[in-house]
């Protein structure tokens, strides 16, 4: 089965509109990446200040790959060029082992 990584990252209230904008111009080069599933934004509607980031992959050598390549590097270079909007973030890993979707 697949693994999910989940980057939660903590986000100022006054910097929620520009993490936002960040991410709609963002390259969008893990969708090419070999081994990847989905991507999803999630915005906290319940007042905290933690979004998250998940990805799936088919296996951790796939998320490994994705880490260590030129195409992460240029799909984080804004975070590189002009500075993080997050206050902080953590990487969650976890492995799908039960799976439900509609199809």
């Amino acid at each position: 089965m697949s693994v999910v990584k989940i980057n939660a990252i903590t986000v100022p209230p006054e910097r929620a509109d520009e993490l936002l904008a960040r991410f709609a111009a963002r390259a969008g080069e893990v969708s090419q990446m070999p081994g990847f599933e989905a991507f999803e934004l999630l915005k906290p509607t319940d007042g905290r200040d933690v979004y998250l980031v998940y990805t799936r992959w088919r296996s951790e050598e796939d998320f490994q790959a994705w880490m260590s390549s030129p195409a992460f590097t240029r799909g984080h270079a804004q975070h590189h060029g002009q500075g993080p909007v997050a206050s902080g973030s953590e990487l969650w890993s976890f492995e799908v082992v039960q799976q439900e979707q509609v199809v």
